[in-house]
Formats: structure tokens, sequence, C-alpha cells
């Protein structure tokens, strides 16, 4: 098999920058791999999960459990494996992902009590790599931002595209628990925690992108 690298975090974490740099970083060096974007909101396979975060099953995440939200943004990654990477990752390819089955992890299991969170990965850690066959990442850096400077980054992302962010990122309160529950998986599933604040201020992003960069060159 090839390597698979995620990259975690909650809305506003900075995790889509992160992974832009570091294939970039990768294009230049001439390294031969692929990225991935979850969710496809392109594809068909995004329909349920696009129906979901646009509000049509309800205003607030809350409204839709767990498990059944869970299910549409699996099918996507199933659609994704089985159509566009499964034959150049099992040939030793190098696969680079923005999300994966991670962020069910993150956003939905905030949905349940702290008593039935690890229940609830061990579920999906079964129902996503058993059941659909989907491969599991070789490493998932997980980057750990305060909740309020993630917030205070979506919300200037927002105006300056004039944009509304979904039922995900307009929910404070919700994106408070996913931080909780990014922290209760990073230590259930042994993800790298990538601290992106030092002494209570954002690290630059130079310098989060060289902790990656080498810790990457340790997967490799």
């Amino acid at each position: 098999m090839g390597r698979l690298i995620v990259f975690e975090g909650i809305d506003g974490s900075g995790k889509s920058t992160q992974f832009k740099m570091l294939c970039e970083r990768l294009e230049a060096e001439g390294r031969d791999f692929r990225r991935l974007v979850f969710p496809q909101y392109s594809e068909p396979s995004s329909a349920p999960l696009r129906m979901y975060l646009a509000g049509e099953f309800g205003n607030r995440p809350e409204d839709v459990n767990a498990y059944a939200a869970s299910t549409f943004f699996a099918v996507d990654r199933f659609a994704s494996y089985n159509k566009v990477w499964k034959d150049y990752y099992q040939g030793g390819g190098i696969m680079m992902a923005d999300r994966y089955t991670t962020s069910n992890a993150v956003h939905q299991a905030s949905k349940l009590p702290d008593g039935e969170r690890e229940e609830f990965f061990a579920w999906l850690d079964h129902f996503e790599y058993t059941l659909l066959g989907l491969p599991k990442p070789d490493a998932v850096f997980y980057m750990d931002v305060p909740v309020e400077t993630a917030v205070g980054q979506l919300r200037r992302r927002e105006g300056a595209t004039n944009t509304k962010g979904d039922i995900h990122e307009s929910d404070t309160g919700y994106l408070r628990k996913c931080h909780e529950c990014a922290a209760a998986a990073s230590e259930y599933f042994g993800w790298t925690k990538i601290n992106c604040t030092r002494d209570g201020t954002m690290r630059s992003v130079e310098d989060i992108h060289e902790e990656i960069y080498n810790l990457l060159k340790e997967v490799l």
C-alpha cells in the first residue's frame, strides 16, 4: 500500500492553508503524490451532505444525529476512493488529504454526551475502515487552535468573501464542542497534535509549516 496523510482541525483552524503550503512544497521538490479535499462538493456523491450542511434537514447540526450525518460524509469518501484513487494508493502512491474520516470524529461526536463519544469513535472506526473498506491514515496532523481564534478567522473570511458559513461554521457553541471532541479523538486515535499557538499567540504560518514538513519527512 501507499501512504495516506491527513490534515484535520475544526473550521477556522488554518488546516487548509497548511495543506496547500505543504502540497506546493512537495510539488516543488518533484515528489509524486496526489491530493484530496473532502467533502467533494462538485461530485454527485456529496448530495446528501450538501443538503445537510445547507440546513435542508434542520437549521442546527443537532437536527441530524451523529450516526446518520456520518454516513453522508462516509459515502462521499467511499465513492472517491473506489472511483479515483484506489489503484494509485494500492500501487504505493502517496495521498495527501484535507479532511478525511477523521472529520466525522471531530464534528459528529460533538452531538453526543461525553460518556458516549468513545463508543462512537469505535463505531466510526469499524464502519469506515472495516465495513466500507477505506484505508486508515498513516498520519493525521491535527491543527489545535483555540475556539475563539478559529471563530475570529471564520468571521473575517465571511466578511472578506461576503459569504455566510454553513450550519457547522455558523454555530459557535457547536464549534466549541467540536474542539472538545477533536482533543478526545486525537488522544483516542493517536493523531499528531500541532499546537498552533504559543504563549497565547498564534504562531506564524511559516513556523507551523516547518514543523509539519519535518514531521512528514519522518512518515515518508
